[in-house]
């Protein structure tokens, strides 16, 4: 997808995957708007990843009104990294954030990622949203498991590399090796290319409106693949050669 010239391109450019939330996206825009609106320019890219229910018209007719939002849709649900992926690669501006599409991230958080993003400098490749509390026992249960089976074997030092809220350089996300269930896995993938990881503490609060879309026991489960295949990427890591043409008359 086409992007356009420096003149149009906004500072940041936010991320909402999004399936079935149509009872959430009016409120979560605003939020993000509102976040955002003492600091640089901003889009928001909702991607409408193959909703049944009427997300994508609320979405269109929000877009009405908000000139900073736009809709992307995928024809079928294709999961959560993919959604993200796309929003990414339509993104105009150079940096991105990430939050989840169902309010449970508040957005509020946002400028704090984006100021330590900026006093990292090039040196820093994540800021990670690490929440301080999970709404509901079993969610806390799952999460727990399986941040500690992940944390274990790929040694990433992140307590919580499920949380929706990241920030990071467009630039940094795309060099990263694509698959399904990437976004568990960024912190681990960003360290593995020789950058840091910050962290921000962040509120988790609860879902206003439907049922959680993403997630349950494929956090663990059906993640054992991807974990394994993640742990290959990082052992098999060989330094970029650094590449000089000589000149002709170079002694």
């Amino acid at each position: 997808m086409s992007r356009p010239d420096s003149a149009n391109t906004p500072a940041v450019s936010v991320i909402v995957p999004v399936h079935n939330e149509s009872g959430n996206v009016t409120a979560l825009a605003d939020e993000i708007a509102a976040a955002m609106s003492g600091g640089e320019t901003f889009e928001v890219v909702f991607v409408n990843d193959g909703s049944s229910d009427d997300t994508g018209e609320v979405l269109w007719k929000l877009a009405k009104t908000r000139p900073w939002l736009r809709q992307l849709k995928h024809a079928r649900s294709c999961g959560q990294s993919a959604a993200i992926r796309s929003g990414v690669l339509a993104a105009r501006a150079p940096v991105i954030v990430t939050i989840d599409g169902d309010g449970q991230n508040d957005p509020a958080f946002i400028p704090k990622l984006l100021d330590e993003l900026k006093a990292g400098g090039v040196l820093v490749g994540l800021v990670n949203g690490r929440r301080t509390s999970r709404k509901g026992a079993f969610k806390r249960f799952q999460s727990n498991i399986a941040n500690a089976v992940r944390a274990f074997v790929l040694r990433d030092d992140t307590r919580d590399t499920g949380c929706g809220l990241k920030a990071m350089r467009r630039e940094t996300y795309i060099s990263l090796p694509y698959f399904d269930a990437l976004h568990r896995f960024t912190p681990a993938l960003v360290r593995r290319e020789g950058l840091e990881i910050r962290y921000v503490d962040v509120v988790d609060r609860p879902r206003l409106h439907g049922r959680s879309h993403y997630g349950m026991w494929g956090r663990l489960w059906i993640g054992i693949v991807d974990l394994a295949g993640v742990f290959w990427l990082i052992r098999r890591r060989r330094r970029v050669p650094e590449v000089m043409e000589v000149a002709r008359d170079a002694d």
